[in-house]
């Protein structure tokens, strides 16, 4: 059960209202999974769902490696939502289903792609220990680019946010679906 209660849009304040109707103009065009909680302060609404915006749809890296950061997030923090989200779109970007249900089992990958080997590391690294070494990061900014690996970090860190909305609040999944993600 939710921790936070669903305003209809008569209920919004006008902040409020104008950040819900800015999400459904955008790329989105839903409110779903943290947007609800950010709502209870519109300001922070306004700045996450842009910054979300960018990181999910406007990076440099392709979709199918946005992906699997968020996956590799999702499954950090076992966000059913936000893995129950995900998933369908990152095998839609061309991610193997292997990898994601490798992921799921929380085991590393057999990759066939350097890069998607790369992003996994990265990912994976940075959640486990709060750091890359320098080796790593070498690796990412040679393979990827200095912009690409800023903008996955962002990609992380957002997601992060996201996930830890999702399970503050305990946002439900749609009606009919079951938890993605064993604990």
């Amino acid at each position: 059960m939710t921790r936070v209660r669903q305003l209809s849009p008569d209920e919004m304040t006008p902040a409020q209202r104008a950040v819900y109707d800015a999400i459904l103009a955008g790329p989105r065009a839903a409110i779903g999974g943290p947007f609800m909680p950010w709502l209870q302060s519109p300001a922070l609404a306004d700045r996450a769902q842009k910054l979300g915006a960018f990181v999910r749809f406007d990076t440099s890296l392709p979709p199918r490696l946005s992906e699997l950061a968020i996956l590799v997030t999702a499954r950090h923090w076992t966000a059913q939502y936000e893995w129950w989200a995900h998933e369908p779109i990152a095998l839609k970007a061309g991610l193997n289903a292997g990898i994601v249900a490798a992921i799921k089992s929380r085991q590393r990958p057999r990759f066939t792609a350097e890069d998607e080997a790369l992003v996994y590391d990265f990912a994976s690294t940075l959640h486990a220990e709060h750091r890359v070494d320098d080796a790593l990061y070498e690796r990412a900014r040679t393979m990827l680019g200095e912009p690409a690996v800023v903008e996955l970090v962002g990609i992380l860190g957002y997601y992060t946010l996201v996930a830890m909305t999702l399970n503050v609040y305990e946002m439900p999944l749609p009606e009919g679906e079951s938890p993605p993600l064993p604990d």
